[in-house]
């Protein structure tokens, strides 16, 4: 009987059939690489503010560019000097390309100046924080040959919290 039954056990032995596996392998794997998002990762290197105490020192006072996104505005002013200009809101959201054309007008009259700081109000969107921050980094130009190229306005970026809106 022993013997009966090693013969039976020998013969269940079979091929592994993977056939049906391997067709679904040539099916999905094209069709995973043609679908998938392929996403290019930029990384922005961001500096905090600078507090008030290492104004102590005898350096002469610099222009200190702010950008302030509020829920219905963008204040645009100088830490020394104060409020510069206001953008208010569009039925669309902010105001991008208007900042951007301040912020030009701002770079001819500080050619030097690379530094802005972006202070944000609690609940302003992420997404608002980095249309704003490439609205203060860069901005595009027209070439004499009819090219767009990415020009600087100020690139080097530090962000923070606003402060809170006086109420008038």
């Amino acid at each position: 009987m022993r013997s009966r039954w090693r013969k039976h056990r020998q013969q269940e032995a079979a091929d592994l059939n993977i056939t049906a596996f391997m067709n679904l392998m040539v099916i999905l794997v094209p069709f995973l690489l043609i679908t998938a998002v392929f996403s290019r990762l930029a990384i922005l290197e961001l500096n905090l503010p600078s507090s008030g105490e290492q104004l102590a020192n005898d350096e002469p006072l610099t222009m200190q560019l702010e950008v302030i996104v509020r829920a219905d505005l963008i204040e645009v002013g100088e830490r020394n000097g104060g409020l510069l200009t206001r953008l208010p809101s569009q039925e669309d959201g902010y105001d991008y390309p208007a900042l951007t054309e301040y912020l030009k007008r701002v770079k001819a009259t500080f050619p030097d100046k690379l530094d802005a700081t972006i202070l944000l109000e609690p609940d302003v969107p992420y997404d608002v924080l980095v249309q704003v921050m490439d609205a203060v980094r860069i901005f595009e130009a027209e070439e004499e040959d009819g090219e767009l190229v990415q020009a600087e306005l100020f690139p080097e970026i530090s962000i923070g919290d606003a402060p809170v809106r006086k109420r008038s």
